[in-house]
């Protein structure tokens, strides 16, 4: 029965570890906010500043993943090259070392409990005060995060694992084969770190099994390697479903840990014994170190920096190759090279905290509000064109994107719909509501895109001719019309709108549906005085008709950013 307790001690010491890095990296990037993508956007001037960049904003927030989720979506909108991101996932490698070293601190041979409550009663006075309640949720993820490595490591003390015949049986058997009980725990790792998805995790246990005289050191940073190999495994499974991009960076991430892998094996017990030296620590190949855990703790964290840092030097010169093998390994495909159909900023997956997933997502609100501007243009070259060939490809592109902003619609909802089941405040389950309202009205804007695109259609097939006065009135509706959105796109751009900014809207909303009721009175008149025949006057007003609906949904739109605004 005690050895049962003892196991279920040593999993809940490991699940307490992931959720406190969890909690801990969610507190500090909801402090951060859209701090951090500034950083990515505008601290990525070259490959070097790329490494300093990833490897920053990685050991802040304690999340290589979300680095490089960022990473992706930005590469996919454009903003930047593939291999500024490379560069900055090879500093993430550098950042994410960083936790180890946090380990070695909660892993030591002082008991941090007194540390560890005195932060929760911290913690939980911050989150009550609601004032800075992010900073306690950073605090409490950091206590849950040391308790857990030191109830991991009281606990594997208690069990007494060098004791254990079982398990000095195995590892004794595994460790005696050379290199082949390498590429066995370099095996092991890389499936246990993809398994758990989290290899701040199955770093602690290595550390455990290494401090307790159990495992030899040489076995352990072999796990270590094999760890670096799977945390790359889960961001290519997640890419596949992504844009050509998001494969490429993953696929770059992949390659270039392996090949640090592979230089690392071939100078492998020159490269641990000369670590080992550092700490006065005399290296014995296949057999446990008898030393201080402190000292074995320290080795393997610093091996796993040493490991980054020194495949990032090698590397680093060779991006452009990196970014030339990649592109070959996953060329563009003939029907992903029209990029109007595929999201930008979120392709790449929900981020490691809803809130930077919010802002992510307001960039890809954005670029669709873009898109139904675009559409407004297209009807005007459309109202205007002649030739039957260009008038049927312009009908087409419409046609097209009107399936486009369907299909955003839907990806960018359900993106936030996933969003809002990840822990919120009341404000951003709030701001995710008028997020998902504008979505709909944008979509409703691209219908009124199509919906005028099939009258103006109807009108060029059945050779309808507009007087004089109709088309003078058609052109300054829509310019009214473009005009107004035009201010939407702008608005959604600032995630902002004045109150003065809101009131010229209206009496821009206001303007369209007095003129659209002036132009309804007058069309009747005509076609009474036989100006034009009924048909024609229908269509006119069809016409006129949904250009006034357009208006009614950009207005909605600025409704709720000014709602949006207000309620902050």
């Amino acid at each position: 029965m005690e050895l049962v307790l003892q196991i279920l001690t040593l999993i809940g010491s490991v699940a307490m570890l992931m959720y406190g890095m969890k909690v801990m990296s969610e507190g500090l990037q909801k402090m951060t906010g859209s701090k951090l993508s500034n950083v990515l956007g505008t601290m990525t001037t070259n490959r070097f500043m790329g490494v300093l960049t990833g490897a920053g904003i990685t050991a802040a927030v304690q999340s290589s993943t979300a680095t490089t989720v960022m990473t992706v979506s930005f590469v996919s909108a454009g903003i930047l090259s593939l291999g500024q991101a490379i560069s900055v996932i090879m500093g993430a490698n550098i950042g994410t070392t960083f936790t180890a070293w946090i380990m070695v601190l909660g892993g030591g041979s002082f008991d941090l409990r007194l540390l560890v409550y005195t932060l929760i009663v911290v913690a939980v006075a911050l989150i009550f005060s609601k004032k800075s309640a992010n900073l306690g949720d950073f605090l409490i993820g950091l206590a849950l995060m040391l308790l857990g490595l030191t109830t991991l490591k009281i606990n594997a003390t208690e069990m007494h694992l060098d004791q254990m015949e079982p398990v000095k049986n195995f590892f004794m058997a595994t460790s005696s084969w050379g290199y082949g009980s390498y590429f066995l725990y370099l095996l092991i790792g890389g499936i246990l770190t993809f398994s758990v998805q989290s290899s701040a995790a199955i770093m602690a246990i290595t550390m455990t099994l290494c401090s307790t005289h159990v495992l030899p050191i040489d076995m352990g940073i072999s796990l270590v390697l094999g760890e670096n190999i799977g945390t790359t495994i889960t961001s290519n499974i997640v890419a596949l479903s992504a844009s050509v991009q998001a494969r490429r960076a993953a696929l770059a991430h992949l390659l270039f840990n392996l090949f640090g892998v592979i230089w690392v094996l071939c100078v492998f017990r020159w490269f641990v014994g000369g670590i080992c030296q550092l700490w006065d620590v005399d290296f014995t190949p296949g057999v446990p170190s008898d030393v201080s855990p402190d000292k074995l703790n320290a080795i393997l964290a610093t091996f796993h920096t040493m490991f980054n840092v020194t495949n990032t030097c090698i590397l680093i010169g060779f991006v452009p190759w990196l970014e030339r093998l990649v592109t070959v390994i996953i060329p563009t495909k003939p029907e992903e090279k029209e990029t109007d159909s595929q999201l930008k900023f979120i392709s790449g997956g929900l981020m490691s905290t809803s809130e930077l997933s919010i802002l992510q997502a307001w960039k890809e609100i954005y670029v669709f509000a873009e898109r139904t501007q675009r559409m407004i243009n297209m009807i005007h070259d459309l109202y205007n064109e002649k030739d039957e060939v260009e008038f049927t490809k312009i009908f087409s592109r419409i046609d097209k994107y009107e399936g486009i902003c369907d299909r955003m619609e839907y990806e960018i909802a359900q993106y936030l719909n996933q969003v809002a089941d990840g822990r919120l405040s009341e404000q951003s389950k709030h701001e995710v509501h008028k997020m998902l309202r504008i979505v709909s009205e944008l979509e409703s804007v691209g219908d009124a895109n199509y919906n005028l695109s099939r009258h103006i259609r109807h009108k060029h097939d059945g050779h309808i001719a507009y007087t004089n006065y109709q088309n003078k009135n058609l052109e300054m509706m829509l310019h009214l019309v473009s005009n107004a959105e035009a201010k939407m796109v702008e608005a959604i751009e600032k995630q902002n709108i004045t109150e003065d900014e809101f009131l010229e809207m209206t009496n821009m909303e206001n303007e369209i549906n007095n003129f659209r009721d002036e132009l309804k009175t007058q069309n009747m008149q005509h076609i009474t005085d036989k100006e034009y025949d009924y048909s024609t006057g229908v269509n006119y007003m069809d016409i006129i008709i949904e250009m006034e609906k357009m208006g009614d949904y950009i207005i909605n739109v600025e409704e709720a950013l000014y709602e949006h605004k207000h309620d902050k």
